[in-house]
């Protein structure tokens, strides 16, 4: 199957996960919300597809354009 690699919009702190391991999402749907400047940024997804692997987990600091997540996806 195809993959997305998920990157987080900003730099900033894992405030909350959404989405697990397993789980399916719709394209525009919010996988993570990352705080950043006291601001909570959702970080969502492209294309629809299945998580396959987080790549952060709650507390994690990220960096603009990090790779957060991997999706498998139909397309």
């Amino acid at each position: 199957m195809p993959e997305f690699t998920l990157k987080s919009d900003v730099s900033g702190r894992v405030w909350q996960l959404l989405k697990s391991v397993g789980d399916t999402v719709d394209r525009d749907e919010t996988v993570m919300v990352v705080e950043a400047m006291k601001m909570e940024i959702q970080v969502a997804t492209e294309t629809a597809g299945r998580i396959k692997t987080l790549l952060v987990a709650e507390g994690d600091e990220v960096s603009e354009d990090q790779p957060v997540a991997i999706l498998e996806t139909a397309t």
